[in-house]
Parts: structure tokens; sequence; C-alpha cells
């Protein structure tokens, strides 16, 4: 290479990035790299689902072809997942749904478990693994069960049991272990001594199972199958919970029966903000999804159509708004029962014609601050009726706590591990608080309906990843397929790079990379198609044709299939 800044970095990032992973839900570089054919982009007229696991997209799809909505088919497909996908998802850990029904009329789902209402004491810092980082109760279950009270009401034809069935029966059958969750396995291979449900449950006589093996979960089966005959509320006030507590107990979590109870997903309005003649939509706080409405607020302000996309420009307006809306997100995000989140004041013309006229073209925002981690997966489904669902599901860090509840089958997750102990910060600890989440799906409504659906993993990398895909969808005209396939980048630490840099991925080209850095961008290279660069889904809903055209990453494993 001519530039020996670009080939010294190039050199570096590739070595470290080529065995190493985020501290984000991103896949190893061998995935990317040996999966299917990607890039694939999908049409129909009558339906449409999107997930990051084959199996799971055609769970979705099946409850479409037979006469479903795109809630049931959501739900079904996030089921299946939270079997098929154990170290990214699962029954013991979180979810956020955005609804629209046909006329446009959106509803929000935050499912996210609150502190016990008796805290353990901590020497120090809360545990990111173990019993001890079982602090919050887990919503998932809950918010798919609201969700399917509302697929009632936009009449929906599936029972609770029949949407459960594909997932019972993976449990109960098999199914073949991913790329993916052998990676995590053996990546976490040091660590297993410490999380001894993982080598229990997921391993076979002490070895990883191979890709493709089949892989059964007997006792999460007989959970699900207890779940569907007695409803979803049985998880947290029958006699499922009942069991679920006791094994919460005996693992030594501080959760109780009574915190189990306790547990509600949210149904509330969503978050809005202008953009081009539309509105994107997210959910309420805790949840950062108002950062990536302050991020697209700010790119409002300025003519992308007037700067090439791709170019050192377009980078760096992308990335300076995402730094100033960060600096909002880490001040005030929480909790708001707990604490004030002025969320008029950070989406008001005012805020946001403030920080855009704080970007400078030419001069980088110096980024010293702190990347949050954790893994999730994105669902999206759209239905020939006009409903349509953006979700995302969470056990927070990959394999969660790494401890079973009892023998449920339940691999509860670590999201407690988020709060501080600080007193006086926002995020502070505290009986029956709900901790700050990193997860945002999202919706796109142009002339009051659903054009886009879109979501990511990645934690700190979600609103970036976001910002670059709806750019590209919005302002470029590009489909989701040429829109996910483009260069992105990653602003933060990573297990190879512990820098505050500026991760992009090398197919962005040496001159951008040359012009950034001169900007005062710190810059670090990572491979074309790079995991790092998150892993999101999407899909277009063209008002006009009633043609629907979706796709998943191609640096996943995921599919996007229509009906």
């Amino acid at each position: 290479m001519k530039n020996k800044m670009f080939q010294d970095m190039t050199r570096r990032d590739f070595l470290s990035a080529s065995g190493a992973m985020a501290l984000g839900s991103l896949a190893p570089l061998s995935l990317a790299q040996d999966a299917k054919p990607k890039n694939v982009l999908a049409t129909s007229t009558k339906g449409m689902v999107t997930s990051p696991h084959e199996l799971a997209t055609k769970a979705g799809l099946d409850v479409l072809k037979s006469g479903g909505n795109a809630i049931e088919a959501a739900i079904a497909i996030a089921s299946c997942l939270n079997v098929t996908y154990p170290h990214f998802s699962g029954f013991g850990g979180d979810a956020f749904m955005i609804i629209s029904d046909r006329n446009g009329k959106v509803q929000t789902l935050s499912g996210i478990g609150q502190a016990p209402q008796i805290l353990p004491q901590y020497s120090g810092s809360i545990p990111v693994r173990g019993p001890g980082s079982m602090l919050t109760t887990a919503a998932n279950v809950d918010t798919l069960g609201k969700a399917f009270d509302i697929s009632k009401e936009l009449a929906g034809r599936k029972s609770w049991a029949e949407l459960l069935k594909p997932a019972i029966g993976y449990a109960r059958n098999g199914f073949p272990v991913t790329p993916s969750e052998r990676f995590w396995m053996d990546f976490r291979q040091k660590e297993l001594a410490d999380m001894p449900a993982i080598a229990n449950h997921f391993m076979v006589n002490g070895k990883a199972p191979e890709v493709g093996d089949l892989y059964k979960q007997p006792q999460l089966a007989d959970t699900l199958e207890m779940l569907a005959v007695r409803g979803y509320r049985d998880f947290y006030d029958g006699k499922l919970a009942e069991r679920i507590a006791k094994g919460l107990k005996e693992a030594g979590s501080p959760l109780t029966a009574s915190d189990l109870a306790k547990t509600q997903a949210r149904i509330e309005p969503p978050l809005r903000v202008a953009y081009r003649g539309g509105e994107l939509l997210a959910n309420q706080p805790p949840t950062q999804g108002i950062t990536t409405l302050e991020i697209m607020g700010i790119l409002d302000r300025f003519d992308l159509k007037k700067i090439p996309e791709g170019s050192a420009d377009y980078y760096h307006v992308v990335v300076e708004a995402v730094k100033r809306a960060f600096i909002d997100r880490n001040q005030y995000v929480a909790d708001p029962e707990f604490v004030h989140v002025p969320s008029a004041t950070m989406l008001s013309k005012y805020n946001l014609d403030k920080w855009a006229g704080r970007i400078k073209m030419d001069q980088a925002l110096a980024w010293p601050h702190v990347f949050k981690h954790g893994d999730t997966v994105y669902i999206g489904a759209t239905d020939n009726q006009g409903n349509s669902v953006s979700m995302l599901q969470t056990v927070y860090f990959d394999w969660g706590s790494g401890v079973m509840a009892g023998d449920t089958g339940l691999l509860w997750h670590n999201r407690g591990a988020s709060f501080t102990l600080k007193q006086g910060h926002q995020n502070v600890l505290q009986p029956g608080k709900r901790p700050f989440h990193t997860l945002n799906p999202g919706m796109y409504l142009k002339n009051g309906k659903p054009q886009i659906l879109y979501g990511t993993q990645g934690a700190d990398g979600q609103p970036q990843t976001l910002a670059a895909i709806l750019t590209r969808m919005i302002d470029y005209g590009m489909d989701p397929a040429t829109a996910l396939a483009r260069p992105r980048f990653l602003l933060g630490k990573t297990f190879s790079d512990t820098r505050d840099s500026l991760k992009l991925e090398k197919d962005a080209g040496e001159q951008v990379f040359r012009e950034l850095a001169r900007r005062g961008h710190e810059m670090s290279v990572i491979p074309a198609q790079s995991p790092l660069a998150g892993q999101p889904g999407a899909i277009m809903i063209n008002q006009k044709t009633g043609v629907f055209t979706g796709a998943h990453d191609p640096r996943s494993d995921g599919r996007a299939l229509g009906v």
C-alpha cells in the first residue's frame, strides 16, 4: 500500500481482530468468511420476516403463510431464537418491540426486568457472571405475552400454544448447532470453570459440540410445554414461577417469587423525531432508543444528498453526530421512574440545532467515553394486512449470567451487571429499578405508516450502525441488502483494540482513512464485512406498490424471507 499509516493500521488491526470479538453481540470474523452466500435481497407482496437464524425465520414465515399476522410471526421467531440461539437470546432475558397496525397506530413494548426489592451487599462492584449477576427479573416472556394479547386485537388467528410449538419442537427434538454458538463456546473455554451451567447443559461429555451436531434441551422443552398450556403469566405468578423462584434461590440469586410477580413489560407510546419528511420511532428510556433518534435528528440538519455517500465527509458527519448524542445519553438515560430523563429536551429543535451547530467538518471531537457492551438478536416482521413488528431480545453478555434457574432449562441473563454502585449516578442500583438498556429496535413512518423496520446487534454500536443504514436507505435510496453491505464503523473499544478509536472497515478506502485521520480521528482498520460493524436486519415497505424488500446483514448468519 502507498500510505504507511494505512498499511501499519491494517497489519496491526487485522491481526488483533482475526481471533477476537467486540464487546457487543458480535459474531467472530471467521463466521463472516465461512457462512453461506450473503447480501441476498428478499422480495414479496404478501409479507416478510427476518432474523439471525434461518430456522427461526422459517417458523415466522410459516405463521404468515398459514394466515397469521406479523405479531404472531414475531412471537414464533422470538421463541425459536430463545432455543436455537441460546448464547444471545433466551426466555430468561429481556425484549423490546415496536408494533404498528395497518392504520399506523404504533405502540411499544419494553420488557425490562427490575432489580430485587431486597438488594444483596456487594463489595467493590457488581459481578458480571454468576449468581451475583442474576440481579434483575426476566421480562422477555411477558413481552411476548402482551404482544400476543395485542395480536388478538388485530384479528390474530393463532393460539399461544401454537406459536410456541416450533420452539418446543426444537428444544425436544433438537436442532443443528450453529457456527456462532460453537465459536462463543470456544471463546469462553477458559471461563467455563466459572460457568458450570454452560459446560453441563451445552457441552457433550465435556466437549463443545461440532457445528451441525443435533442438540436437544429436554428441560427447556418441559418448561415451554408448561408455559404453552398454562399461559405466559405462569412464568411470573403460577406453578412455573414457583419452580423458577426455587431455582433462582438455589443458584444464589437475590431474586424472589415476589420479584417475579412484579415483573411487567410496559406498553408505551413511542418516542418520535422528524427525519426527511417522515418520523423515526423508538422505545422510551431506559433504552438508548432516544440516542438513535437524537443522532438522526442532528443529521436531519445536514443535507446529506450534497455529501457523497462513503466519502470522508459522510463518515465524519455521522460519527460526530453519534458523539454528541452519546454525551447526552451518558448523562441522562436511565429508568425514568427513578430519575428525570429530559426526553423532550433531548429531542427538541433547540438541542438538535445546538449539537448540529457544534459539528466542525474539518475537526473531530476527542472521544474518551466508556464503551458499553451486550448481546442481542433482531427480528422484523410485516404482513399483507399492514401490521408490522420491529423487535430485539437479549441475555446481555453472550451466555448471560452463565447460570441456570434450577431444572427449568432457563439460562438467566446478567443485565443487572449494567447497574453501577456509584452513588449519585443515574443508573445506580436501587430496589425495583430497571437498568439502562442498549437495545433499540426502530421503525420509520412515512405518511403515517411504516416504511422501514430496522434493528441491530452491537450494544454501543447499535445507534452507530443504525445511523449508517438509515442514512443509506433514506437519504441515498439504497435497498436493504445494498445498505447493509456498505462499509461501516464502530466508535469505541473492543477486546482486540482497547483504544477509543474509530474502527472503520477496510473497504472504505485508503483516501477516506487518511482524510479522517487528518481531521483528528484516531483510526483503526478492521476487515471488510467485519462483524465488529454490527449485524442489522431491515425490511422496507413500498407504500405505493405494496412490495416488501428485506435483508439480514451479510456479516451475520441471518436471512430475510418473503411469503
